[in-house]
């Protein structure tokens, strides 16, 4: 068999032994000098190139397991979330249900007692001013008890400096008497509800400038 270097014009004859892994030529270039090389012969490239695609094809397999399972974890997942959020948003519309129905409750001794008076009123045929006037009185007082008992607070603002978070100033007074920003009156009472306004108080403010 006929060995070439590419580049190098010299060529040798050697004897190969075609059971053996490794195989050593002999090179004799132009000056007559000779080399000894060893080469690795391909023999058993076949076999490492079959093993390598079963080992290939192995770790394909897992890999599209993996990939499956995964699928199905997050689809589970996905499944999971929703059914959660629906049940969030049910127990939500149910504890809103649920106050809502309490406040209704609390409200009817009210409206009851407002039922009352109308009645009165319309049998008399001369109204009792001060009666009524003591009537009103006290639903006024069960009506602040019922929405204090939800959280309703009302804003403080006569003689309270003025702050935007809490009134809304819908005229000025002059009164040397009093600083500047002072609350001077109130035409409308605001509320807070469990520590956030619902509605500003309406109030005119002191400017003396």
């Amino acid at each position: 068999m006929t060995f070439c270097l590419i580049g190098v014009k010299v060529c040798a004859e050697r004897e190969v032994d075609d059971l053996a892994e490794e195989k050593k030529v002999t090179v004799n270039n132009e000056d007559g000098d000779s080399a000894e090389i060893t080469l690795q012969m391909k023999q058993a490239a076949p076999e490492v190139e079959e093993n390598i695609s079963e080992d290939t094809t192995a770790e394909l397999e897992n890999l599209k397991a993996e990939l499956s399972a995964k699928d199905d974890r997050f689809l589970r997942l996905q499944a999971d979330f929703a059914n959660f959020r629906k049940r969030t948003d049910r127990e939500r519309s149910e504890l809103a249900a649920v106050i809502e129905q309490s406040f209704l409750k609390d409200l009817l001794p009210l409206l009851d007692n407002l039922s009352r008076a109308s009645e009165a009123a319309e049998k008399a045929e001369q109204a009792d001013v001060e009666t009524l006037r003591k009537g009103i009185e006290m639903i006024k007082q069960e009506t602040v008890a019922v929405m204090g008992k939800h959280g309703l607070e009302p804003i403080e603002t006569v003689g309270k400096m003025f702050d935007p978070n809490f009134h809304q100033a819908v005229g000025t007074v002059k009164d040397e008497t009093k600083e500047d920003g002072t609350i001077a009156a109130e035409f409308q009472r605001g509320y807070t509800a469990r520590g956030k306004v619902i509605r500003p108080s309406m109030v005119q403010v002191v400017n003396n400038s």
